[in-house]
């Protein structure tokens, strides 16, 4: 894990105010399901911006040792991680696409690992065959992708990750991490999960896929804020969804057999979560009000099922990297440097704004 040192924020503004669209030559290659995704015509207000607490030593251009680059007359390649299922994965591969768009990008390629690690590593290696001249990953594990790191070094090609960290070198495997702190997220789903239950009760934890930073953090963030805020909340069962809705049902279903009188259920993702209220619906249980159930991501079906009662806390992962992941690139190439850990501000739901935020979910 990186060592955490404060260093300057790095802002977003100069996004919010972006230049005019221009036209993109388009996709080289695409897979999935992302090309039916519409644009989400509120995407400048929410788009992923940074917090106070971006850290870590700085890289630049020179330091990395990258050759000066426009993007508008460069091939950027965009390499997903999932299966675009997931409301979180197709408003992430949207936006980075958005954005590309509007600045004028000259070509942006992207491609869908499809859950597989490596096709992952096949892909990248791809798009660096067809000439990609800047890469941004959503790592599907935090380990792993070294060959298709060390490809992307060969050719000096500089690497932005976002959404999830890797185990490796920032400044000299990659440029910088942008996205949320896992850790403080889990914290805040506990104090969710305190707030609702009034700190008693027994909870489920429902993990995402293993191998990756995003759930060691969230499960580490929820864990010890329970020890330390409601010792008398005690957790039950810790079992892995793989961040997928139809497996945090099945998980849901066999808990429910196994551990009758759980009350809370803390799920790792919204579609996670949302398949533990289809489990406990079908049981005869009332979610929301017999078994609380909190969970991180914003989606908006998670958000409309605080509003319809049957949920009872989202915090916020805000998937929508794309003007961040821009700028970030823009100031690189402009020489400036880069923390190597870019942390976004993510904001929470519940009952008390849930009806009045729904709109701003993804």
């Amino acid at each position: 894990m990186m060592i955490q040192r404060r260093s300057r924020t790095l802002a977003v503004a100069c996004v919010l105010a972006a230049t005019a669209t221009l036209a993109v030559s388009g996709c080289s290659k695409s897979e999935g399901s992302d090309n039916n995704a519409s644009s989400d015509s509120s995407q400048a207000a929410q788009a992923a911006e940074t917090s106070e607490s971006s850290s870590g030593s700085g890289c630049s251009l020179q330091s990395y040792g990258a050759p000066k680059l426009d993007l508008k007359n460069a091939v950027v390649g965009f390499s997903q991680s999932e299966k675009e299922a997931n409301p979180f994965r197709i408003a992430e591969t949207q936006s980075i696409k958005d954005e590309a768009k509007k600045l004028g990008v000259k070509k942006l390629l992207t491609t869908n690992a499809q859950s597989q690690l490596p096709k992952q590593i096949s892909d990248i290696q791809d798009m660096l065959a067809q000439g990609a001249q800047f890469l941004i990953i959503a790592p599907l594990n935090s380990d792993g992708l070294e060959p298709a790191l060390k490809a992307a070094a060969a050719k000096k090609v500089p690497v932005l990750t976002i959404d999830r960290k890797l185990n490796s070198t920032a400044c000299k495997d990659y440029v910088a991490f942008l996205g949320s702190d896992f850790v403080e997220q889990g914290k805040r789903a506990a104090d969710a999960m305190i707030k609702s239950t009034g700190g008693k009760g027994k909870v489920a934890i429902l993990l995402g896929s293993s191998g990756n930073n995003v759930t060691t953090d969230r499960t580490k963030g929820f864990v010890d804020q329970l020890k330390a805020k409601a010792p008398d909340m005690k957790i039950v069962a810790q079992q892995t969804g793989e961040f997928a809705r139809d497996k945090g049902q099945q998980v849901m279903e066999q808990l429910i057999q196994s551990k009758p009188d759980i009350t809370a259920v803390y799920a790792e993702n919204d579609e996670m979560g949302l398949g533990a209220v289809t489990a406990l619906k079908a049981a005869g249980k009332k979610p929301g009000k017999d078994v609380k159930i909190v969970s991180v991501d914003g989606t908006r079906n998670a958000v409309q099922a605080i509003v319809n009662g049957e949920y009872n806390a989202v915090i916020e992962s805000n998937p929508r990297f794309g003007p961040l992941a821009f700028a970030t690139a823009q100031k690189f190439y402009g020489g400036e440097e880069i923390p190597e850990n870019v942390i976004i501000s993510d904001r929470a739901y519940d009952e008390a704004n849930a009806k009045s935020s729904v709109g701003n979910a993804f």
